[in-house]
């Protein structure tokens, strides 16, 4: 590997653009070409062309893509970052993450709140999570449509939560409805995992405004996390009863920089990543579970609606 890392952007869509921002300013790596399905965003329309060009590659295409193009560039020796989710099943991303395992690549999965300042704030004062409280709003956009709203935005708050608890839900309980697209646009989900710990998370991109906002509750600890402002507070119970007030030490960042970041380490040391196929896998399982039971759910009400035809 030259002194600059040799990168290429894969998908040079609305997010696509942005990775070529970050790594065009980075002093540690150049961006040595973009791939596009439309010729004139790109240097090249097929990803490969970019294999023996480049030491690294982010993919920001359509999740249907991920199987295919990670796996092939992973193969021809190039470390790759692809966006979340991983890909569309489980066994995709069982395959992929068995693929970097073989070929000796590094496989990041792009989990970019894993990389919010008060993310990582909240993460060096946890102990023992009890119960969270999560909601994830945005408004409409056409973009990522070909996901659902729980694989386009509540995974990022499964992932989390995963990494928080340490376990795997034995219980999923989950409601969804399709509102403007042909996909589950607003859901809310309670997760139970060995231990009694409990989530509650409601995702939605219907929403009149923005919100992305976690609470913790721990032992004689309240927390509370804006990600868009990146910051946080933590209310502590000591043992007079007495209540303290601790803003979260977190200083902001962009968190796609300090993915970039990263990943490039990875790719410099081989360590594995903070978000990787493992991670990432853990948490397409989840969503899965959690699409599963919006369908059982979605089914019920149908029945209930066809039962009642007459008084709607």
């Amino acid at each position: 590997m030259s002194d600059k890392l040799r990168a290429a952007v894969i998908g040079c869509g609305s997010f696509g653009q942005n990775h070529i921002r970050v790594i065009r300013q980075s002093a540690t790596a150049e961006l040595t070409a973009t791939v596009d399905a439309d010729p004139s965003r790109a240097d090249f329309t097929d990803w490969r062309a970019v294999i023996g060009k480049i030491d690294a590659a982010v993919i920001a295409t359509p999740t249907t893509t991920h199987a295919e193009i990670a796996a092939g560039l992973m193969e021809a020796g190039v470390d790759v970052l692809v966006e979340k989710p991983i890909a569309i099943t489980v066994d995709e991303a069982e395959a992929l993450t068995a693929t970097a395992a073989r070929c000796g690549r590094i496989l990041q999965v792009g989990h970019l709140e894993r990389f919010n300042p008060a993310v990582i704030a909240l993460e060096r004062i946890l102990t023992v999570p009890l119960f969270f409280e999560i909601h994830r709003l945005s408004l409409f956009t056409p973009r990522c449509l070909d996901v659902d709203v729980v694989l386009d935005l509540m995974i990022h708050d499964v992932d989390i939560i995963l990494a928080a608890v340490g376990k795997l839900p034995e219980e999923v309980r989950a409601a969804g409805v399709r509102i403007l697209s042909q996909k589950v646009d607003i859901a809310n989900v309670r997760l139970a995992f060995p231990g009694g710990c409990i989530a509650n998370l409601t995702a939605s991109r219907v929403s009149t405004e923005k919100v992305r906002k976690l609470r913790l509750f721990q032992p004689h600890q309240y927390i509370s996390v804006d990600y868009t402002r990146q910051d946080g507070v933590a209310f502590t119970v000591d043992d007079s009863q007495q209540i303290g007030f601790q803003p979260l030490t977190a200083e902001k960042k962009e968190p796609l920089v300090t993915q970039w970041e990263a990943f490039e380490a990875s790719v410099r040391t081989r360590q594995a990543p903070r978000a990787g196929g493992p991670e990432a896998t853990r948490a397409l399982r989840v969503c899965h579970d959690v699409l599963a039971k919006i369908a059982e759910h979605g089914a019920v009400v149908a029945q209930a609606l066809a039962a009642n035809s007459g008084r709607v």
